[in-house]
C-alpha cells in the first residue's frame, strides 16, 4: 500500500481521491492513469517538498491506525466475546477473549471491501450489510503454528448461517423453513445470503476430530466406541425435588452451586426445579436434608418425532433434521465425521447426513431421481470428501445450539482459537454482588 502511494507521488498525485484509487482498484486505475498524456515524473525530491494539510495529516493518521488494526485483526488477534451461556461454565456469559489466528493459521479475507470493525451489519442498523461483495476471494489460508486439536475451544463462522432471517438471526433458517414452510418464511422476514467470513462467528469446544466416529448414549459423549473427555465445568439441566421448603437462589449461589436465577419456574409452586449445574454440583445439592431428588435430564430417542406428532409440527431440531432421524441431543447418532480423501458408500438412507456436506460446502449438484443419487449428472453410490470437517459441541450440554442441531463444520469456515481471557463480567449481577469475576481475569485459556 506504501509503495503504490509512493508512486502516485512520484508523478504530482497526491490527492487522496488518488491514493485510494490506487490503493483500493490498483489493477484498474494505474495502468488508466499510466496512459494519459499529461502524466508527468516529478522525481523524489520534488515529491518530498509537498507539504500535507492539518486535515490530510489527521486523516493520514487515522487511514493508518484502521489499517494496521485490520491487519491485527485479520492476521493475528481479535476481540471476541462469549454472548450466551452455552459454554458454561469454562466459559462464562460475559468472558471478554483474545482469539489467536496464528494457531490454526489466518485465512485471507474473502469479501475484503468492508465498514471496519464491523463483522455483518453496520453499526446503528439491523439490516444494512457492512461489507460489498463487488470483489471477493476464493479460500486461502497462510501457515499457522498448529492445526485444530480435539478439545480446543475453537471460534468458528456458524456453518448453517449462509442463509439467514434478519428478524429471527439467532435462530436457523433451515429450521424456520421446515417449521413454517418457504413461502411463509420469504412474506413474513427479510432473507439475506451471507458468504463465509460474515456468518455469524460461534465459539465451542472441539468434541469431533475428520474420520471419528461419534455418539452420544444417555448424555454421555462417546469417541471411536470410548467416554470422552468430561471438563470439571461442564453442565447439564437436572431435575431437582425437594420435600418441605422450597430452594433458595441465595443458598446455592452462596454455596457455588449454580448462579442460575430459577425460583420463579412454574414448577417450583410443586417442589421441583429444573437447574443447570455441573456433575459437582449436583452431588453437593443431593447432600441438602430436603432434597429428595437430583436427576440428569435425558431425552430419549424418538422424543422429538412423537413431539411432532401430538403438536401436528414439522419440526424435527436434531441433525440432519430429518423425520427418519429420531435422534436427540442426548441420545444421538452414531455419526462417521468427514475426512479430507474418506470414502463412505452413499444411499438414500444415509444421505441426508452428507447431503449438506455434498452439495453446500464442496459445491456439488445433486439431486435423488427414482431412489437413485445422483452428483453432478453422474449415478453414485459412493463419495470421497474433498475436506476436513469438525464437531462442535457446547460444555452446556442442554442450553447450547451446537453440531447436535446444525452438524459438521468444514474447516474453511475456521476462524481461531481461544486463548486469553482480559476482562470477565457477569451480566445477571451488578457491581456489588459478583459483577467482576475477579478470578477471571487476565487468565489463559486451557483444556482442563
Amino acid at each position: 500500500m506504501g509503495l503504490i502511494v509512493d508512486l502516485l507521488k512520484h508523478f504530482g498525485k497526491f490527492e487522496l481521491k488518488d491514493h485510494f484509487l490506487g490503493v483500493v482498484f490498483s489493477g484498474i486505475y494505474l495502468p488508466i492513469i499510466a496512459f494519459k498524456s499529461d502524466l508527468k515524473f516529478i522525481g523524489h525530491e520534488k515529491a518530498k517538498q509537498h507539504k500535507k494539510t492539518k486535515t490530510r495529516e489527521w486523516i493520514d493518521a487515522i487511514v493508518f491506525a484502521v489499517v494496521a488494526a485490520t491487519i491485527i485483526r485479520s492476521i493475528y488477534m481479535e476481540a471476541f466475546t462469549i454472548p450466551t451461556s452455552s459454554m458454561e461454565h469454562t466459559l462464562e456469559r460475559g468472558d471478554f477473549l483474545f482469539v489467536s489466528k496464528l494457531s490454526y493459521g489466518p485465512r485471507i479475507p474473502m469479501t475484503p471491501i468492508a465498514f471496519p470493525f464491523a463483522h455483518h451489519t453496520l453499526p446503528l442498523t439491523e439490516k444494512t450489510k457492512s461489507y460489498l461483495e463487488w470483489i471477493t476471494f476464493p479460500y486461502f489460508k497462510l501457515p499457522g503454528m498448529g492445526n485444530v486439536e480435539r478439545y480446543d475451544y475453537v471460534v468458528f463462522n456458524f456453518p448453517a448461517g449462509d442463509t439467514v432471517a434478519i428478524e429471527r438471526s439467532n435462530e436457523v433458517y433451515y429450521q424456520i423453513v421446515q417449521e413454517e414452510g418457504w413461502q411463509q418464511v420469504q412474506k413474513k422476514y427479510t432473507v439475506t445470503a451471507r458468504p463465509i467470513d460474515k456468518r455469524e462467528n460461534y465459539i465451542k469446544r472441539c468434541v469431533g476430530m475428520p474420520g471419528d466416529k461419534l455418539e452420544v448414549k444417555n448424555g454421555e459423549l462417546l469417541l471411536n466406541n470410548s467416554p470422552a473427555y468430561i471438563g470439571e465445568g461442564m453442565q447439564h439441566i437436572y431435575r431437582v425435588t425437594v420435600d418441605g421448603y422450597g430452594l433458595s437462589e441465595k443458598k446455592l449461589f452462596d454455596e457455588n452451586i449454580t448462579r442460575e436465577k430459577f425460583e420463579n419456574q412454574p414448577s417450583a409452586r410443586y417442589g421441583e426445579y429444573y437447574i443447570t449445574m455441573t456433575a459437582k454440583a449436583a452431588e453437593k445439592l443431593r447432600q441438602f436434608t430436603n432434597v429428595k431428588l437430583v436427576e440428569r435430564l435425558n431425552k430419549e430417542k424418538g422424543y422429538y418425532q412423537q413431539q411432532a406428532k401430538a403438536l401436528n409440527i414439522n419440526s424435527f431440531p436434531i441433525y440432519p433434521n430429518h423425520p427418519t432421524f429420531d435422534w436427540t441431543e442426548d441420545n444421538f447418532g452414531p455419526i462417521d465425521i468427514p475426512k479430507k480423501g474418506n470414502t463412505i458408500s452413499l444411499t438414500t438412507q444415509n444421505l441426508p447426513i452428507y447431503k449438506r456436506v455434498i452439495a453446500v460446502y464442496e459445491g456439488n449438484q445433486l439431486e435423488v431421481v427414482n431412489n437413485d443419487i445422483f452428483i453432478n449428472g453422474e449415478k453414485a453410490t459412493s463419495y470421497t470428501f474433498q475436506k476436513d470437517y469438525y464437531w462442535m459441541m457446547g460444555d452446556n450440554r442442554h442450553n447450547s445450539q451446537d453440531s447436535r442441531f446444525w452438524g459438521f463444520v468444514p474447516d474453511d469456515h475456521i476462524v481461531g482459537k481461544a486463548v486469553f481471557i482480559w476482562l470477565s463480567l457477569d451480566p445477571d449481577y451488578p457491581l456489588t454482588r459478583g459483577k467482576i469475576r475477579w478470578k477471571r481475569l487476565l487468565k489463559m485459556v486451557d483444556k482442563e
